[in-house]
């Protein structure tokens, strides 16, 4: 790797991918000038979900399958071959062994996320190694958020970089629950993605 790479990591369940990700991906990649965008999709989750994730092999290959069409992306099976819980802290200190400290590391997450951010395992570790870029949709609550970013500053004299995301109200809940009742769900997923899930009858 040359000196001085922007690479951006997203990372998620990714249960399943859809053009919500996608696009946030790409978004980030040119407003922040980014070499490239990894994206990882999670092992095991130490927050728990209130569904059963799908098995991590399935999330890997969608999201394999949704990024293959652009040179600018990549997957990482970093967090899917590690024993035990996921926690971003492990990840980032990997991608630091792999590209070097001369690299500079930007986190893309859902607005959601950050409003969490500061319950993350070693979270004061995790803002010195990377910067956050915090993706929010035209008419998100804005002020929580802002006040959330505040308090990141106040503690830890990181800033946290807000993009706003072109309108593209998807979310993979929504998709299953489509799935599940024998809907449609083109145009939400890319062609390759919708076509594993029905293949492989997730979501069923």
């Amino acid at each position: 790797m040359g000196i001085g790479k922007r690479i951006g990591i997203m990372g998620g369940t990714f249960d399943p991918i859809h053009f919500g990700h996608l696009v946030t991906a790409e978004e980030a990649r040119i407003n922040f000038e980014l070499d490239k965008v990894i994206f990882v999709p999670t092992g095991k989750p130490p927050h728990k979900k209130d569904y059963e994730v799908t098995d991590s092999e399935h999330r890997y290959l969608m999201t394999a399958l949704a990024t293959n069409n652009n040179p600018f992306f990549e997957v990482s099976r970093i967090e899917i071959d590690r024993k035990g819980y996921s926690y971003t802290v492990d990840t980032l200190n990997q991608m630091v062994q792999i590209y070097g400290k001369d690299t500079s590391l930007f986190f893309i997450s859902g607005a959601d996320a950050v409003l969490d951010i500061l319950t993350w395992k070693n979270i004061k570790e995790v803002l010195d190694i990377c910067t956050f870029i915090a993706a929010t949709r035209p008419g998100y609550p804005i002020n929580k958020l802002k006040d959330k970013l505040e308090e990141i500053k106040r503690l830890y004299g990181k800033d946290v970089y807000l993009l706003e995301v072109t309108a593209i109200a998807i979310s993979s809940t929504d998709i299953r629950r489509k799935v599940k009742e024998g809907r449609s769900i083109k145009y939400l997923v890319p062609e390759g993605v919708e076509k594993y899930i029905l293949k492989n009858g997730l979501y069923r």
